[in-house]
């Protein structure tokens, strides 16, 4: 497991190649996208009493906890009980929903409010999640960030997922995401974090349209 004392060493120059190209596609993003950030802003404000943006513990790189953006899409307080329930009935296995495209997606979440679905099923309330990746805590593509209490559920070769930074889409967002169990998503984390290439990366960013586009890897 790695520590969280893990010393900083020297990137590789892949490394240094993966984070030129997380650097240039948030920076090119942003402008753009300003627009829409404006408009959920206002949307999340007129829908429900709370700040737009939420602010969550996660597991970064090395399992270096770090402060993860996104657009609120819960109620404000929700109660973080009934997401560590949805866990601990994936990580047994047992179906969270009745959708045979989705069984291990919680679909019926009271605690989401009505924008929050809709931000849910573009994939828009992953954007403040380009500011991660400008501060180095995240990449463009990578596992989804664990939060901490899913790590009372890993076995010792899981937390090979953590040997690379979390991204905002990454192999399971794009093809698995609701299809498959825990067990087999942690396989395709751990694969992709030993074998990831930037030609890999370049693909899965691709695939990332497409999939938003028919729900897939939304939450």
């Amino acid at each position: 497991m790695p520590s969280h004392e893990a010393t900083r060493r020297k990137a590789t120059p892949r490394e240094l190649a993966k984070r030129a190209l997380d650097v240039a596609i948030s920076v090119v993003a942003i402008v753009p996208l300003a627009l829409v950030f404006v408009v959920v802003w206002i949307a999340i404000h007129l829908d429900s009493p709370g700040p737009a943006l939420f602010r969550q513990r996660r597991i970064g790189r090395d399992e270096k906890p770090f402060t993860c953006f996104k657009f609120r899409t819960l109620r404000h307080n929700a109660d973080e009980n009934v997401h560590r329930e949805a866990i601990r009935r994936f990580w047994a296995n047992e179906p969270l929903s009745d959708d045979p495209d989705a069984p291990y997606k919680l679909t019926d979440d009271p605690r989401v409010t009505r924008v929050g679905r809709w931000l849910r099923r573009t994939s828009l309330d992953e954007l403040p999640q380009l500011l991660n990746v400008l501060r180095g805590e995240m990449s463009i593509v990578g596992p989804r960030p664990a939060i901490p209490y899913e790590l009372e559920h890993f076995r010792d070769w899981h937390h090979i997922r953590h040997i690379v930074k979390p991204g905002i889409t990454g192999i399971c967002q794009v093809r698995a995401r609701g299809r498959v169990s825990a067990e087999v998503m942690l396989e395709m984390d751990v694969d992709y974090a030993m074998n990831w290439t930037l030609w890999t990366d370049l693909k899965l960013i691709a695939l990332t349209f497409p999939a938003v586009l028919r729900g897939h890897g939304a939450r």
